[in-house]
């Protein structure tokens, strides 16, 4: 028997939980465009969001707390910011193709929602708000884990200075011109503005990132479009 794309993400969590439902885990995967389309499709994501992101970042700072006891507060705040962002959430939400499960409104799944980036972040932190009403903290700290990964051993990830003042340094390093941010389309909803930025090198657009503010768009853009650059200069260090 084939398995289903719930099926498989259900054996994904189960992996990193153990056996055993997660009662609001449907919940998490509804997206406020159904219930709006059908009156039985009971409640969608957004309550749970609002709990895992208080939790994700908890759970963040409680593990790199942990793991980097020299660390300032300024450098754990950038760590923290490095880990906890849209671009990071949905790319999880991508590997485990989370977008195929999500309970969508036709007129949603018709403008593509389930593989919006700013959708996925949504609904992985819904996701994880429903793992921690349904099997407490520590679980909710086992898929933290999992959902970091090794990026928390990322040395260059994890670099503790502004990773817009990084990228600058690295782009002038190899004579590429100082970057420019340009913002793109924000996206809100009643509950949120998400902003979007993209950042150039010249002509070249290298990276768009995500945030609650702009500032916080200008930090996830550069942080990526360092990786890209660094991936494509060969740089380690």
């Amino acid at each position: 028997m084939i398995a289903t794309p719930l099926d498989a993400f259900s054996a994904h969590l189960e992996s990193i939980l153990g056996p055993g439902p997660i009662p609001r885990l449907e919940e998490a995967l509804t997206h406020p465009s159904l219930p709006n389309e059908s009156k039985d499709a009971g409640p969608h994501y957004e309550r749970l969001e609002f709990l895992g992101d208080a939790i994700l970042s908890l759970a963040v700072s409680e593990l790199l707390f942990a793991r980097f006891p020299q660390a300032s507060e300024g450098q754990l705040t950038r760590m923290r910011a490095a880990l906890v962002n849209a671009n990071a959430l949905a790319a999880w939400a991508r590997n485990v193709n989370l977008g195929a499960v999500l309970r969508l409104g036709k007129g949603a799944e018709g403008a593509g929602e389930g593989e919006s980036t700013s959708v996925l972040c949504d609904v992985t932190e819904a996701v994880l708000g429903a793992i921690y009403l349904g099997l407490g903290f520590d679980a909710a700290k086992a898929f933290v884990q999992a959902l970091v990964g090794d990026s928390i051993d990322d040395d260059q990830l994890l670099d503790a200075r502004d990773p817009k003042s990084a990228f600058q340094e690295l782009a002038q390093a190899h004579k590429l011109g100082t970057p420019n941010y340009r913002s793109v389309e924000d996206t809100s909803n009643a509950k949120k503005v998400v902003f979007r930025v993209e950042v150039l090198l010249g002509e070249r657009a290298m990276a768009v990132g995500e945030g609650e503010s702009k500032r916080m768009a200008e930090r996830v853009a550069a942080a990526e479009a360092m990786r890209v650059l660094r991936e494509e200069l060969g740089v380690t260090a």
